[in-house]
């Protein structure tokens, strides 16, 4: 009975906790007002000023002095609309805020802060005070010690920026943030919710987990999807486009194969002056070793006029001549060769015969059969003056 009323009174009191601090308030269902709106802060809610001097520090990179030079004027009239102070050290290569008696808003010296850190990590000026907004906030991400090795490194931050910084410029239009890789970071600027994709994204293709390529297919379906009120309720898994990581089989590390230990250390290799004692070269006089040396350099120049003077003659070689063939082929060739010759001929042959035939003319043998014996007795004629004579 004890235990059961003081279970009861546990109980009565837990519910006058959770009642007195949940009750409802009259502006938690009213539609008119939008509980998630960033309210723009005014001075009259902090007239009083603050208490306290906050400042932040950062130190820049030598190449950013001279930009920064340029464009402090810029940074410093922005910052001074908000009554923060700057200072920008060139001797300790430093950039300083601080909040003063003018500072009304509390929060601002925190963005004053992360305008000179994207300052340092040479994101342009013009850019980094839009940092002041109350709708703009920054992350910047450290991946150089996300992957050990420097080659693969620099492959995959160039995976993330792509051919003409084509994958960068798709990210930012699919996240809606400003995208600056620079170095071992990168400098991002936009909403909460664009600024954890992004994160995600440079982390993912860092650690080789995921190509950008996929992570901005995935955000393009779900911004489609976001557009029909039909699906808001529902699991998108189903629409969403799945990627399977291929393993690259990677070239297999040859093991050298370990010597077998010996207490004792390797020996010693001769030195310049044993190999003269061993070749008796130590003993000779300079005049000897010159000869030498001299006879030795002549020997090395022949050798290389040789050479050269036979790379010269091998561009006016004849070619090598075609390989002969076989002997029975040879012979049945030569045999083909001389039929075709005798076929030709007998050819030949019988087209001047019948050339012959179709030319003969029957009026040439009329006129010889008439004057045949006048030529007979012209040359008896002939014959008879020889014997007078």
């Amino acid at each position: 009975m004890a235990a059961e009323e003081g279970e009861q009174q546990l109980q009565a009191k837990k519910g006058k906790t959770k009642g007195k601090h949940d009750k409802p308030k009259p502006w938690d269902e009213d539609p008119n007002i939008d509980h998630w709106k960033i309210e723009k802060f005014e001075p009259s809610w902090n007239e009083g000023g603050m208490l306290e001097v906050s400042s932040f520090s950062t130190l820049f990179p030598q190449y950013r002095e001279k930009y920064l030079q340029e464009a402090w004027p810029l940074v410093k009239s922005a910052l001074k609309e908000y009554g923060v102070a700057c200072e920008l050290n060139l001797v300790e290569g430093s950039m300083a805020v601080s909040t003063t008696r003018k500072t009304r808003d509390p929060y601002i010296i925190i963005k004053a802060r992360d305008l000179i850190k994207l300052l340092s990590r040479s994101v342009p000026a013009p850019q980094a005070i839009k940092i002041l907004d109350d709708e703009v906030q920054c992350d910047i991400i450290k991946i150089g010690n996300l992957v050990r090795n420097k080659e693969r490194f620099v492959k995959r931050r160039q995976h993330l920026v792509g051919p003409n910084s084509s994958t960068l410029k798709a990210l930012e239009i699919v996240t809606g943030c400003y995208i600056l890789v620079q170095g071992n970071t990168v400098a991002a600027m936009g909403s909460f919710k664009g600024l954890k994709q992004v994160r995600r994204i440079v982390e993912d293709c860092i650690q080789n987990k995921m190509h950008p390529l996929y992570h901005i297919k995935v955000l393009m379906v779900k911004k489609e999807l976001e557009r029909d009120p039909a699906l808001a309720n529902e699991n998108w898994d189903r629409f969403l486009p799945k990627f399977k990581k291929k393993n690259v089989k990677q070239k297999k590390v040859k093991s050298k194969e370990k010597k077998p230990y010996t207490p004792f250390p390797p020996p010693q290799p001769p030195s310049k002056i044993d190999l003269q004692l061993e070749s008796g070269e130590y003993f000779l006089s300079d005049k000897r070793k010159s000869e030498k040396q001299w006879r030795e350099k002549q020997e090395k120049q022949a050798e290389k006029t040789a050479e050269n003077k036979r790379k010269r003659e091998a561009a006016f070689m004849p070619p090598e001549e075609l390989v002969k063939k076989d002997s029975a082929q040879a012979g049945g060739d030569q045999t083909d060769v001389a039929a075709i010759a005798k076929s030709l001929k007998k050819k030949v042959k019988d087209f001047g015969k019948q050339k012959s035939i179709e030319n003969i003319n029957p009026q040439t043998y009329i006129a010889s059969s008439g004057e045949q014996p006048s030529r007979k007795k012209s040359k008896r004629s002939k014959s008879e003056g020889s014997e007078k004579s």
